[in-house]
């Protein structure tokens, strides 16, 4: 391997290509990784310059899987998101901290700079604290996946590999599109047909999945969808004010939504206006939150399967941390839909 201008090659490099840098035999720099006290000071040095000039990292989750030393699998936190009614995240950490400790593994939580996809992990990497990663932050372009794949880190993903059909790590997720057919369904059972949708900015692609599924329910019954959908902002402020426009101008009787955050927005419209969700107009929303089983009079909501999620997701990791590891694979779950006042006629 050839190194110019003294910069570190674009493939991620290896043990080898670290010995033959600094000149010397890859035990010694199996060595200076995991056993720095038996080299002398000099040859240490010349190793670890070695490592830094090339940004090496010695794939310590590969020996842990063997050793099994840390038995802890890393989840990096996003920050909260302020103005909204999500609180999946919530229930996922739960789910998968008691999945996990079933299977004699603890969730190691870790922050990251929200303006950098993979911050957080490179550390955890180099100081072998972790056995492997659960990554949730699935979205288009987000370089999370390929970052951990180049760096042989194994992961595996709480969301489909989007762009990436032909990616080699295991996911898990639920079918979104699936999830909105069933809410449309309903309101259609109801007798309504002017059912609206409210749903995210069109370069969320989880959002432009769950609209296919209220758009090709509606279709399926000879149903139009012309001028009554709206894309906006995940918060109650955009939620109310979409459904505002869309009573104004599109006159629905119903709502779909793509989070429980939009259908809150809704429901405050709808109170405004002195309507009655349920008995004048129907709304459901998506992920079953805490506020949607609360809120008078009970938001119906698409609910996910996190308990599920995270029993598909530690068996991953298990086949991940096997000797030989077991094949990888993806596994997409079904949603169910929780009927509560705020759909029944």
């Amino acid at each position: 391997m050839a190194w110019s201008n003294g910069r570190a090659p674009a493939t991620p490099p290896t043990l080898a290509d670290v010995a033959e840098l600094a000149g010397v035999s890859r035990q010694t720099v199996s060595n200076a990784v995991n056993n720095p006290d038996l080299l002398r000071p000099d040859t240490l040095a010349r190793v670890q310059d070695a490592i830094d000039q090339l940004g090496y990292l010695p794939n310590r989750a590969a020996r842990n899987l063997r050793t099994r030393l840390s038995h802890l699998i890393g989840l990096r936190l996003a920050p909260v998101q302020e103005g909204t009614a999500n609180a999946l995240m919530d229930r996922f950490v739960h789910s998968l901290v008691e999945t996990s400790s079933a299977a004699g593994y603890h969730v190691l939580l870790f922050p990251g700079d929200p303006t950098d996809p993979v911050s957080g992990y490179e550390d955890l990497l180099r100081s072998t604290a972790v056995d492997a990663f659960v990554a949730t932050d699935t979205y288009l372009g987000n370089p999370q996946a390929a970052w951990l794949e180049a760096r042989r880190a194994p992961f595996v993903a709480f969301g489909r590999p989007w762009d990436g059909v032909h990616a080699a790590h295991p996911w898990v997720d639920v079918d979104n599109a699936a999830g909105t057919a069933l809410a449309t369904t309903h309101l259609l059972d109801q007798g309504h047909e002017r059912i609206a949708w409210i749903g995210w900015r069109k370069d969320s692609i989880i959002g432009e999945d769950r609209r296919s599924g209220w758009s090709s329910t509606l279709r399926e019954r000879g149903l139009s969808t012309t001028g009554l959908a709206s894309r906006v902002e995940d918060t109650v402020a955009s939620g109310r004010e979409a459904a505002s426009v869309l009573l104004d101008e599109a006159h629905p009787s119903a709502f779909v939504c793509a989070s429980d955050t939009l259908a809150m927005g809704v429901l405050h419209t709808l109170a405004d206006r002195g309507l009655a969700a349920g008995r004048d107009v129907a709304v459901v929303g998506f992920d079953d939150s805490q506020v949607a089983q609360v809120v008078p009079p009970g938001l119906t909501s698409v609910r996910q399967p996190l308990e599920e999620v995270a029993v598909e997701i530690v068996r991953a990791l298990e086949g991940l941390l096997s000797h030989p590891p077991a094949e990888s694979r993806g596994v997409l779950l079904t949603p169910e839909l929780v009927v509560r006042g705020s759909s029944r006629c």
